[in-house]
C-alpha cells in the first residue's frame, strides 16, 4: 500500500457541555467545531471527554467524524483521539477508524499528527488506500 501524506492548518471552536470536580479530579465534556485548510478541506464536529488535576497530569478521548475533500477525494471519515500528560511530558495518538470512511476515501487507514506551535494548529495525515 502506497503511503500518502496531506498537510495543512485548522482552527478549533470548543464548546464546554459539562463539568464537575471530583476530589482533586476535573472532569469535562466538550464539542469542538473543526475547520481544515490545506490538503484536506473539510469540516469536523468532535465529542471529547477529558480529566485532569491541578498538578497538569490529565487524559482525554474523543471521536470525530470529518466531511470534505482529502486530495481532491470527497467523502467522510472518523478518528479516535487518546492523549495523556504530565506536567513535562504528554503523549497523543489520532487514528482513522478502518472500515468508518465513506465515498471516495471509503478503504483509507491511517493515523494523524496534531502540531500546535504560536497558537496555529495544523495536522499532518498520514494515509493509505487498502488493495
Amino acid at each position: 500500500m502506497e503511503k500518502h501524506i496531506a498537510k495543512g492548518t485548522f482552527e478549533v471552536k470548543m464548546n464546554p457541555q459539562a463539568q464537575e470536580q471530583a476530589g482533586m479530579h476535573t472532569l469535562g465534556r466538550y464539542l469542538l467545531d473543526k475547520q481544515f485548510q490545506g490538503d484536506l478541506e473539510a469540516v469536523s464536529t468532535v465529542e471529547m471527554l477529558a480529566a485532569g488535576t491541578e498538578n497538569g497530569a490529565g487524559a482525554y478521548v474523543a471521536i470525530e467524524r470529518i466531511s470534505g475533500k482529502l486530495a481532491g477525494k470527497e467523502g467522510t471519515f472518523i478518528l479516535t483521539h487518546t492523549g495523556t500528560r504530565t506536567k513535562t511530558s504528554q503523549e497523543l495518538r489520532v487514528a482513522i477508524v478502518p472500515g468508518c470512511c465513506t465515498g471516495e476515501l471509503s478503504g483509507m487507514t491511517g493515523t494523524m499528527e496534531i502540531i500546535i506551535e504560536n497558537k496555529v494548529h495544523s495536522y499532518m495525515l498520514t494515509y493509505q488506500f487498502e488493495d
